[in-house]
């Protein structure tokens, strides 16, 4: 062989060549992946001049047909300008027709706001061809501007993203904060936050917690909000415990007591009580404000209490009752159960709370 021979030079992609690759993130593409295909920078803009066949959608993102961008394709265009694209090959590009192209995975970004709640069913958030930007989360150290339809919010610590529809979307409520921050129509803000929980989406808690962190409690309409969300959820968790003792065939309760000492003081209100067994539940429905500590060491202070007097306290969370009644109707029936063996209880006064 003769090693002076030039190595066959593989010509470069042509547009034609990658707009013939499947699925190329549904037509949307950054300038670095077309390097990879062997695209050049400037032929990539010859063909976004006007009339051309692609179109620029976002700086350095790009739109492989030259028709308006789908509710899908503005998705995907605003997690190729934010994220980072880990999966992006190195070498030499590749040859056109010479196997898939990689998919990228984009890492530090993920729709959070509106988009995200439309994309996890929520029913009052708008439909995605309505909005003007999306919100797209990133990590504050980044830099990057909002460009475009691309609107960029910062985030200390990234949540762990999930999955909807084959896009990383914010867990529900810190889309709903990132939502919240920007509305102003105090029903939006109400129906948005009653959904989210009534459709269990998520819990009253996880909500407050990350409008508390986005210090949003300071605003009027959201406050408002929240203590509707607040009420709702403990109705609703209350429902969730009635529906426990009837489908797992605990006995009947008394519902919604207060325990007191005779000629004594107050000992607490009770979601549940069985006197015969000196058995409580009492529901978790704190609100985690910033008085959460305080409020644990209440709840410890009346359990540690009553348990001195003999009666078992069972603390069920709405989550726990919305994912695993199963379970936590096991817990209570065997403290009903283990009454038996244990030492009668003081005598306490029961009266309707």
């Amino acid at each position: 062989m003769n090693h002076n021979t030039p190595l066959p030079q593989v010509p470069p992609a042509s547009p034609r060549s990658v707009r013939r690759l499947p699925d190329v993130r549904r037509r949307v593409t950054t300038a670095a992946q077309l390097r990879v295909q062997g695209v050049a920078p400037a032929e990539a803009n010859e063909q976004c001049r006007p009339g051309g066949p692609w179109q620029q959608i976002l700086p350095g993102v790009y739109l492989l047909h030259p028709g308006p961008p789908t509710s899908e394709e503005r998705l995907h265009a605003v997690l190729a300008y934010a994220g980072r694209d880990t999966s992006a090959p190195t070498g030499v590009p590749v040859q056109p027709g010479g196997g898939e192209p990689h998919r990228p995975v984009y890492e530090e970004a993920m729709i959070t706001g509106l988009a995200a709640l439309n994309l996890h069913g929520l029913a009052s958030a708008p439909p995605l061809p309505s909005l003007e930007h999306i919100d797209v989360l990133v990590p504050r150290p980044r830099r990057l501007r909002s460009a475009g339809c691309a609107h960029v919010v910062r985030a200390s610590t990234l949540p762990a993203p999930e999955q909807a529809t084959g896009v990383p979307v914010a867990p529900v409520p810190r889309a709903l904060a990132d939502a919240v921050a920007q509305l102003t129509d105090a029903g939006v803000v109400r129906r948005l936050l009653s959904e989210a929980v009534r459709g269990g989406h998520c819990e009253p808690a996880a909500v407050v917690r990350e409008l508390t962190e986005a210090r949003l409690l300071s605003r009027p309409h959201v406050v408002d909000a929240v203590d509707s969300l607040i009420a709702e959820g403990r109705a609703i968790t209350e429902e969730r415990l009635y529906t426990m003792v009837r489908e797992h065939g605990l006995p009947d309760p008394v519902w919604n007591v207060d325990l007191r000492l005779p000629g004594g003081p107050h000992l607490g209100g009770l979601d549940a009580y069985w006197p015969e067994h000196a058995v409580a539940v009492e529901l978790d429905t704190r609100a985690p404000r910033q008085d959460e500590d305080a409020l644990w060491s209440e709840y410890a202070r009346k359990r540690e209490h009553l348990e001195r007097l003999g009666i078992t306290v069972v603390y069920l969370t709405p989550r726990k009752l919305r994912d695993a009644m199963e379970q936590q109707a096991a817990v209570v029936r065997t403290a009903l159960m283990a009454s038996a063996d244990r030492d009668p209880s003081a005598y306490v006064v029961v009266l309707p709370r």
